[in-house]
C-alpha cells in the first residue's frame, strides 16, 4: 500500500493504514502508527530485487510463496492500538496465507513469514540494519537478509540474520561474493553477479 501525504494526522491502526488511498509519492511504512514515505527505490535497486525473487522463487520448498514489495503486518500491537506494518523488498510466507489474502484482503502478517529480505537504500541503512532488524526480530519472523549494495567502489554484503530465542537475530557476520546457505532454505548466488545488475 503507498499512502497519502494527506493522511489523517493522528496514529493509524492497521485497519486505518489499509484503508487509506493509493498514491505514487513514495514508498510507505506505518511505525508505531505513524506513515514513514521514503523515495522510491533505484532501477539498479530493482533489478536485484526482481534477480533474488526470481532465484528464491526456483529454490523455494513446497508450500512457500516469495512476494515482492508488500506490505507486511508486523501484529506488533493489539488490532485497536497504532500498528506497525513494513514493506520488505521481499518476503517468503506460506503459501495458504498467500491464497488467504488474495481471497479475504487485508496484508500478510509476521506470523505467516519465513523471511524478510530488505535491499538498503541510502536513505534505508540505519532503518535496515538497526531499526528493521529490532522490528523484525519482535515480530518473531525467523529469518532476515540485508543485502547491501554499497557506496561506489564497496562490495555487495549479504547479512543473513537467523532468530535466536531470547537474543534476537544473531548472524555471522556479512558475507560477500558467492553465497550459499542452507537457511531457511538452500540457495547459492553470486553477490557482485547479481549487484551488477
Amino acid at each position: 500500500m503507498t499512502a497519502s501525504p494527506q493522511a489523517p494526522r493522528h496514529l493509524l491502526t492497521i485497519e486505518e493504514y489499509q484503508k487509506l488511498p493509493e498514491d505514487d509519492q513514495g514508498r510507505t511504512e506505518l511505525q508505531e502508527g505513524a506513515l514513514i514515505v521514503t523515495p522510491s527505490p533505484t532501477p539498479r535497486h530493482m533489478v536485484v530485487c526482481a534477480e533474488l525473487y526470481s532465484l528464491i522463487s526456483r529454490v523455494l520448498p513446497e508450500g512457500y510463496r516469495a512476494v515482492p514489495d508488500v506490505d507486511l503486518d508486523l501484529q506488533l500491537a493489539p488490532a485497536s492500538s497504532p500498528g506497525w506494518s513494513r514493506r520488505p523488498d521481499l518476503v517468503v510466507v506460506t503459501q495458504e496465507s498467500f491464497a488467504r489474502v488474495n481471497r479475504d484482503g487485508g496484508l500478510l502478517s509476521a506470523s505467516d513469514a519465513l523471511l524478510v529480505l530488505e535491499i538498503v537504500s541510502p536513505s534505508s541503512r540505519r532503518t535496515d540494519h538497526v531499526i528493521k532488524r529490532s522490528e523484525y526480530a519482535d515480530a518473531g519472523i525467523q529469518h532476515y537478509w540485508i543485502i547491501d549494495l554499497g557506496d561506489e567502489g564497496e562490495r555487495t554484503t549479504l547479512t543473513a540474520c537467523h532468530l535466536a530465542e531470547g537474543f534476537g537475530y544473531q548472524d555471522g557476520g556479512a558475507l560477500t561474493g558467492r553465497v550459499e546457505l542452507t537457511e531457511p532454505f538452500a540457495v547459492r548466488f553470486d553477490l557482485e553477479a547479481l549487484a551488477d545488475g
